[in-house]
């Protein structure tokens, strides 16, 4: 964690506080919303928004002796640009003091990341903020629209990011991502990826049983390495890469990318500002009643089985609203309708801990009514949302009506929330998804690896993951015994 003991607010600092630092401040004005503009020319600022609203109350600072003060960032009142964020100081003796409370900026996103840099560049941590950008490669590109094109649009598209080789050693999907994608280069094999001098960071997007030994090649090469999800399909073998990657002091990362999606986001917003009290039960799900994809996703010797799919998304989800893995996990699976495809039709995982807290993930091919995608109940309310397919629908010259469908879980919903107040009983509100831009796990790799901020996924936490997956697979392998987890 930065250090943020040098943090001050203008507030709780007098006049004569105030002065040693060669500053001055305004009345107070009550609670507004601010735009925060960090000054662009400072290294600390790289690709984050120009603006930013915060709230809160301001105190209004003034710059009596501009050798001691420096403005890191500003806001807009009345058309003048007022001093918000300012370092004061030298050395160890440096401190920042900001005109609206450091913990309503932090609040924010983009401000956290400010001060945390800030705090980053001063600490002596060995983190530094380097300039340029990465180069990245993908390995196993897939066909049209797969997980190897949307990385690729990732790197494109996130500043900081350079996307410069993909490695398929199938010919045809070379061929597609350097038409895709025409300024990279093609690679057949992972040792001659390993050897290109251009990339810093390969994403290893193959389907999961291969993710361990790719994985590990690459970090002995030197690479940083992002793993889509799961990060592999056993605990020993994310030990083992995880080992791998501090030996060669080298980044190993998960694309959990369902961390970022609207409604999930809303949902750890409504629990963090306490709207469901503690929670102890939560259900997720995922499905419908139609054949499963013909890919590899379901093919146990490739996938790993059912869990590995969705359930790396949900299991992560259920982890980090509930703060680390479960005491005991049991699944059953039921193998009754699509036969032609290896993995499991349904697969349900309870996981219970020791504090009685439970939770409930569902991945259904035979549910021909969808669960709730969220169901989560806390000691002062509940929340719920829906799955919302999407349908386009469009009117097309000599052909009449056209609709195409996209899968449900896409779309990000709205969240109800269900809360009990005395004398009222139940009141319901309705929270939209948090807006989400751009790539955010991309932008989140670009900063860890350029500007030393934290790894978007922590390994240690994929790993926990994987080790449910892994309980949760032999449980229903073995009838829906219960697995003691150590």
């Amino acid at each position: 964690m930065p250090n943020v003991a040098h943090e001050r607010a203008a507030a709780g600092l007098n006049a004569q506080e105030l002065a040693a630092f060669g500053l001055d401040r305004g009345d107070t004005l009550s609670w507004g919303e601010w735009f925060l503009r960090p000054d662009d020319r400072r290294p600390e600022a790289a690709r984050l928004s120009r603006e930013t609203a915060v709230t809160g109350e301001f105190v209004p600072l003034r710059v009596i002796d501009a050798t001691r003060v420096t403005v890191l960032a500003t806001v807009s009142i009345c058309f003048t640009d007022v001093p918000a964020i300012v370092e004061c100081g030298s050395g160890d003796d440096v401190v920042i003091i900001t005109a609206i409370e450091p913990t309503r900026l932090r609040a924010a996103a983009e401000p956290r990341r400010f001060l945390d840099r800030l705090a980053l560049s001063r600490t002596g941590s060995g983190r530094s903020i380097r300039s340029g950008t990465v180069g990245v490669g993908i390995v196993g590109y897939g066909p049209f629209g797969g997980m190897g094109y949307t990385h690729g649009l990732a790197a494109t598209e996130t500043p900081g990011l350079n996307f410069v080789a993909v490695c398929d050693s199938n010919a045809e999907r070379l061929m597609a991502a350097q038409h895709d994608f025409p300024d990279v280069r093609g690679h057949t094999d992972t040792a001659s990826l390993c050897a290109d001098p251009t990339v810093d960071v390969v994403i290893v997007a193959t389907p999961p049983v291969l993710h361990a030994p790719l994985a590990l090649q690459l970090l002995r090469a030197g690479k940083h390495v992002v793993v889509e999800k799961p990060m592999c399909l056993t605990a020993a073998d994310a030990d083992t890469l995880i080992a791998a990657a501090d030996a060669a002091e080298r980044t190993i990362t998960v694309h959990q990318s369902r961390r970022w999606d609207g409604d999930y986001l809303a949902l750890r917003r409504a629990i963090a500002n306490g709207l469901l009290g503690e929670v102890f039960n939560m259900e997720t799900f995922v499905g419908s009643f139609e054949h499963p994809c013909r890919w590899w996703h379901s093919d146990e010797a490739l996938s790993g089985g059912a869990v590995y799919d969705w359930g790396s998304h949900h299991i992560d989800w259920i982890l980090q609203i509930f703060g680390g893995p479960p005491d005991r996990v049991q699944a059953t699976a039921h193998k009754r309708v699509w036969r032609d495809v290896s993995n499991a039709d349904q697969i349900t995982v309870q996981m219970h801990w020791n504090d009685g807290r439970e939770a409930r993930f569902v991945q259904s091919d035979v549910a021909a009514v969808r669960r709730a995608k969220f169901y989560v109940q806390g000691t002062g309310g509940t929340a719920a949302a829906d799955y919302r397919p999407i349908v386009a629908d469009n009117l097309v010259a000599g052909r009449g009506h056209v609709s195409s469908a996209w899968h449900h879980a896409e779309a990000a919903v709205d969240l109800r929330i269900g809360r009990y107040e005395p004398d009222l009983g139940v009141i319901e509100m309705v929270l939209p998804p948090v807006p989400r831009e751009g790539w955010p796990f991309h932008r989140a790799l670009a900063d860890h690896l350029l500007l030393g901020e934290a790894v978007p996924v922590a390994p240690s936490e994929s790993r926990d993951v994987v080790a449910v997956l892994e309980d949760a697979h032999r449980s229903a392998a073995n009838g829906g015994q219960v697995v003691e987890r150590g």
